[in-house]
């Protein structure tokens, strides 16, 4: 059954506006702002960061992107690149867990401190999350799954962000907690690379539609040739955009790893003159 008329350009004023996305969207802000209040300082730049995570979310689940991100393949992928890899490193820079930490109570500081929280913002669980979500989330049936069940594609929609989030916080190293070595930074992002590019190359290279509930999803006039095709244009979107946008990550973590070495060096400098040496 067609659920919509295909896309066009003048399509782009339509809006999805879901009640349960905007809820926890504001309420996510709400919480964010009742915590910079209670903080006794908090960058204002964090806030910043924060506010555009809502404001590419808000556009990647509730703008035309929304209304059409089961119906195309190609919309879903350009929406969980939003997600994944815009959205989720915008709220990896505003620190959402270092502000709960300032302005949380002394259960909440107790539970930031515990096993769990230092399991599931560690490093390697971080990168596996990652590793494991993206392939599982567009290979396997779930995606069928997803599209048959709105809650499960909400679920998904957040998964997206949280599993961003836990990679990109590690790349980015600004909050609280096990960090590595500025320069491992880099090799922690790259290696993520191989698995958005495995996984686009596996839809793009695809010679059936592996994901059978878009024939009854799909716009009005598609054909099953007219659906694989953008299903390759989908892993190319994956395969490509996100590896350049990836790329594009590794510029802000380049920079402050050379600034940070710059100032080591200088210090170790001074360090040696003071000893005459």
């Amino acid at each position: 059954m067609t659920m919509t008329q295909p896309f066009s350009w003048h399509h782009l004023n339509q809006w999805h506006l879901g009640i349960l996305p905007i809820l926890l969207l504001a309420g996510a802000g709400l919480v964010y702002g009742l915590g910079v209040r209670r903080a006794a300082t908090w960058p204002t730049s964090r806030s910043v960061w924060f506010g555009l995570g809502l404001v590419v979310t808000f556009l990647a689940t509730q703008s035309v992107i929304g209304v059409y991100d089961m119906e195309y393949f190609s919309d879903h992928m350009i929406q969980h690149l939003m997600l994944i890899m815009v959205a989720a490193p915008l709220f990896a820079l505003s620190a959402p867990l270092d502000l709960a930490y300032e302005a949380g109570s002394e259960r909440i500081r107790h539970f930031l401190d515990g096993r769990f929280m230092s399991t599931v913002t560690h490093p390697l669980f971080g990168f596996g999350a990652y590793f494991v979500f993206i392939p599982l989330t567009h290979l396997t049936g779930l995606f069928n799954l997803m599209m048959e069940h709105e809650w499960v594609h909400h679920l998904e929609q957040i998964g997206f962000l949280v599993v961003g989030y836990l990679f990109f916080r590690v790349a980015f190293g600004l909050e609280r907690g096990f960090k590595i070595h500025r320069g491992l930074r880099l090799v922690y992002v790259m290696a993520a690379v191989p698995v958005d590019t495995f996984t686009g190359l596996a839809l793009n290279m695809s010679s059936h539609d592996p994901f059978p509930r878009y024939a009854t999803m799909s716009p009005m006039g598609s054909t099953s040739t007219s659906i694989l095709a953008n299903i390759h244009l989908g892993g190319a979107i994956m395969w490509i955009g996100g590896d350049a946008l990836m790329l594009l990550a590794c510029i802000p973590i380049a920079v402050a790893w050379v600034k940070w070495e710059t100032v080591r060096t200088r210090e170790l400098d001074a360090e040696l003159d003071a000893q005459g040496l």
